[in-house]
């Protein structure tokens, strides 16, 4: 049975529960990063049900693969780190980026800017913290000189881009096809194929969360009206899955088994099949598919879909920040005990950038709404459409 959906949640609320969301849901997710759901239960003697330490304890600086990472007690990656990111950007601008905005503000945000980076538990430019996926954006647009637009062509194809799109749908609220277009633009700077599909495909699914009245399945549908190829394939069909599933545990293994056939990266998670991360239109990131899946089982509750976004394993961070932040935007409370934790943890005010951004939304909106006026009037002037008040 669907839960009534949030019909008064407003604006403020919706972006503040969609990025703390989006934050607690990657603090969760990173120490059981990479592993599988069987190993989670074994390492932590049941299912992880909130705020763990990191995987190898104690020896955490040293311990591979993850070295010097110190993933867990809190800690959120890249993936917030990121989208912070994208909100400065955002408060520069105070209007629609495109893949230039990501070249003249991100790009120099990441490489000149020091700032904390909770899992060095340190200061540093958080160039020296993000993958070499995004690291290909500094490489690309600043050493190469690439068209913004065209620069992600090459790059590994993953979910780096798509990890913190959130924004992008929050400043579109309420309107996924221009959420998908914007985000679309954006990834060009950074990814392509499936991998800059995914970056449109969530945000457009923020911006329909956004919706008074929104559900998890009319996000899906939304999801399913924009998505091409693989992609769209791949959220038909795990979410078909997750119909069938009121509660994560069960949904773990046929939720994999759904999405492995357009999963690139096969069942060995840290070795990667010689065909992943190519680009292909019969693909699709795994990430987004599963997290749109968590939040059906979860029937848009935060807890239950962020909680079964991290006992998945495998890029659980990712996957718990993309359902975190959907069923945030839904208007699903995050824990208080969570957001208090991570925020202390990550010496992070997980708050701020909800603030700031609500702010630019409604200029952003503003001025859509004063180009729409303008362009209705030059359109009735050729004869096209009279204008209505």
């Amino acid at each position: 049975m669907q839960p009534k959906p949030h019909q008064n949640i407003l604006l403020d609320e919706r972006i503040s529960g969609a990025l703390v969301g989006a934050a607690v849901g990657d603090a969760l997710g990173g120490p059981v990063e990479g592993y599988s759901p069987e190993q989670i239960l074994e390492r932590h003697g049941g299912r992880v049900h909130g705020i763990v330490g990191p995987w190898h304890g104690d020896d955490w600086r040293t311990a591979r693969p993850l070295a010097p990472y110190h993933k867990g007690d809190g800690h959120v990656t890249d993936d917030t780190l990121m989208t912070h990111a994208l909100v400065r950007v955002y408060t520069r601008v105070r209007d629609h980026l495109d893949a230039y905005a990501i070249a003249d503000h991100l790009v120099p945000d990441l490489m000149t800017e020091p700032r904390w980076i909770p899992e060095l538990e340190g200061e540093a430019l958080p160039l020296q913290r993000i993958f070499l996926a995004e690291k290909w954006l500094v490489t690309r647009i600043h050493y190469g000189h690439t068209d913004p637009r065209e620069a992600g062509t090459g790059n590994i194809v993953n979910c780096g881009a798509a990890m913190y799109m959130a924004p992008v749908g929050l400043v579109n609220a309420a309107d996924p096809r221009a959420a998908y277009a914007e985000a679309l633009d954006i990834a060009g700077a950074h990814q392509s194929s499936y991998g800059r599909e995914a970056a449109g495909v969530l945000a457009a699914a923020v911006a329909a969360a956004c919706t008074p009245g929104a559900t998890p399945d009319s996000v899906v549908s939304a999801c399913l009206s924009l998505a091409k190829d693989g992609t769209r394939a791949a959220i038909e069909r795990v979410c078909e899955e997750a119909s069938r599933h009121t509660d994560f545990e069960s949904a773990l293994r046929p939720l994999r088994e759904a999405v492995a056939p357009y999963d690139t990266v096969g069942p060995d998670y840290r070795t990667p099949s010689l065909g992943a991360r190519r680009p292909s239109r019969l693909h699709a990131i795994e990430e987004l598919p599963v997290a749109l899946g968590m939040v059906l089982v979860a029937r848009g509750d935060y807890r239950h879909a962020v909680l079964g976004a991290v006992n998945y394993g495998r890029d659980c961070d990712s996957i718990a920040t993309m359902a975190g932040a959907l069923a945030g935007a839904l208007g699903s409370p995050v824990p208080e005990d969570w957001a208090k934790t991570v925020a202390e943890a990550s010496r992070l005010d997980l708050w701020e950038p909800a603030t700031a951004l609500t702010a630019v939304a409604r200029e952003i909106f503003a001025r859509d709404v004063a180009r729409r006026r303008t362009h209705e009037q030059a359109f009735a002037s050729l004869g096209g459409q009279e204008c209505s008040d």
